[in-house]
């Protein structure tokens, strides 16, 4: 079974499944689905449609460099079957398939990194917001930067003639 890689945005495509255009000059281009051959027909690049690898690689959004990806390519070659071989292959597979998402996961935590200033900020924000629940009362009225938002109670007259009569 050999799985084809779309020309546009470079996923698999399946036997049996997408669509395959032969241009002119004979060269073959495979599709996975009618999105990226509209946008193959429309003449965009994929390097400037933000959905695809090629774009994805491009702005360091996904990793461009790694060796794990070269045992997907030796593998697409037939070959003749022997057990040896196939079991040495299916362990290498899993050992291959460990490593690509331990470096994915150092990918996306080198990634996430940057934005410890933006979380930060946004935690300092969701403090100022609540502080009313951490302070004392009796701590505003000593730092005038800190104020409490005054909200509007409405009371009854029922009730403020009831509180008048206990008095």
């Amino acid at each position: 079974m050999r799985l084809e890689k779309c020309w546009f945005c470079s996923s698999t495509v399946y036997p049996g499944h997408g669509i395959q255009f032969v241009r002119n000059d004979a060269k073959i281009f495979r599709f996975c689905r009618s999105k990226c051959h509209k946008n193959f027909k429309m003449k965009r690049n994929p390097r400037k449609v933000q959905w695809t690898k090629a774009y994805r690689r491009l702005h360091g959004k996904d990793m461009t460099q790694d060796a794990t990806f070269e045992f997907e390519r030796k593998r697409n070659r037939p070959e003749r079957y022997d057990r040896n071989v196939t079991e040495n292959t299916l362990k290498a597979i899993k050992k291959i398939d460990k490593v690509r998402s331990d470096r994915a996961d150092r990918h996306h935590k080198e990634r996430m990194r940057g934005n410890k200033a933006q979380i930060r900020k946004e935690n300092k924000d969701v403090l100022v917001e609540s502080i009313h629940m951490i302070k004392a009362p009796g701590a505003y009225q000593e730092d005038p930067s800190l104020t409490i938002p005054k909200r509007k109670v409405k009371v009854s007259q029922d009730k403020m003639n009831e509180n008048r009569m206990e008095e």
